[in-house]
């Protein structure tokens, strides 16, 4: 039982480093050459960290990204005068904001705007560039895109947000801005402006999806914790040659609810909700001020909230 280990059980077996494979692809030739184990993120995962893959797509990610933080994070210091003890004080308060309506979709002054829109370039080249890594790491490994499209998924709503909504409607002033809870008076006032975003039927079914997702994440991770005593953390060989772990968690849900997914299928029920729910969630954005101006009357209109 040397190899068995779960977060209830601290066991952790060290043995020579474990590079992965290589291929044609010669990935192993932009990987970092180190590799190392530690004992904290043994308690939760694997205990060893490295190596790291990166390549081109994954340095233009990680600098970008990194131009984005400094040009947010000066903004905002520069906001409370470069006081370091205020800035930790407001730093949930702190925002850099979107140009004001007066100047749709045309660059404004950098202290009106002009930083944010260049700060969300950089933002937009990082999250792309970071899923081409997701999808050229995959492609290399052999495996399916399900990863990549689940992040794109993500990234859908992402775009809603800062690029394709304030398109539409024609101003920058429609995005979201950088801050914590600007970011949540933002989301509160969208709401407040449209009628009440609750009315909303894709809002609706983003949420069915993030709390079905939840749900799903909790019965899977329970049972396969409760079965792991059986071998059933490994999901693989359960779903290729059924074991003691997967009959006694499928008894335990048929004589529960009279239904039980497979070791395959829970995954996938999992991976639709979790996708699902970025994707209506984008939807229902997007149709925010484009197509219905207020979902209130539109929800009275379609028999969906009370005429009074």
């Amino acid at each position: 039982m040397a190899e068995y280990k779960n977060i209830f059980n601290q066991v952790q077996v060290q043995g020579p480093i474990e590079w992965g494979v290589d291929n044609d692809a010669n990935i192993s030739s932009e990987r970092t050459e180190r590799a190392r184990f530690n004992t904290w993120l043994g308690w939760i995962g694997n205990a060893q960290l490295g190596p790291i893959y990166l390549g081109t797509w994954g340095t233009v990610s990680l600098a970008t990204g990194f131009i984005w933080f400094v040009m947010v994070g000066c903004w905002m210091l520069a906001s409370v005068d470069y006081n370091i003890a205020v800035f930790v004080r407001d730093l949930f308060y702190l925002s850099l904001d979107p140009p004001g309506p007066e100047y749709g979709l045309s660059m404004a002054p950098l202290n009106e705007g002009g930083t944010w829109i260049i700060a969300s370039f950089f933002l937009l080249v990082s999250v792309m560039t970071w899923w081409i890594r997701t999808y050229r790491r995959a492609t290399d490994l052999g495996m399916g895109k399900h990863i990549a499209w689940a992040f794109l998924a993500a990234i859908w709503l992402f775009l809603v947000l800062g690029l394709i909504r304030p398109l539409l409607m024609g101003s920058w002033s429609e995005a979201v801005p950088y801050g914590i809870f600007p970011h949540l008076d933002w989301t509160n006032t969208f709401s407040l402006t449209y009628g009440n975003l609750f009315y909303n039927p894709f809002h609706a079914l983003s949420i069915v999806f993030l709390y079905g997702s939840a749900l799903l994440f909790a019965m899977h991770g329970a049972t396969i914790l409760a079965v792991s005593r059986f071998g059933g953390d490994r999901e693989i060989e359960q779903i290729v040659d059924r074991g003691t772990a997967s009959e006694r968690a499928a008894l335990f849900w048929r004589w529960t609810m009279g239904f039980n997914a497979t070791m395959e299928g829970i995954h996938r029920w999992a991976w639709w909700f979790a996708v699902l729910c970025p994707l209506t969630g984008g939807i229902g954005i997007l149709l925010t001020g484009t197509v219905v101006d207020d979902w209130y009357a539109w929800a009275q209109v379609h028999g969906y909230a009370p005429l009074n």
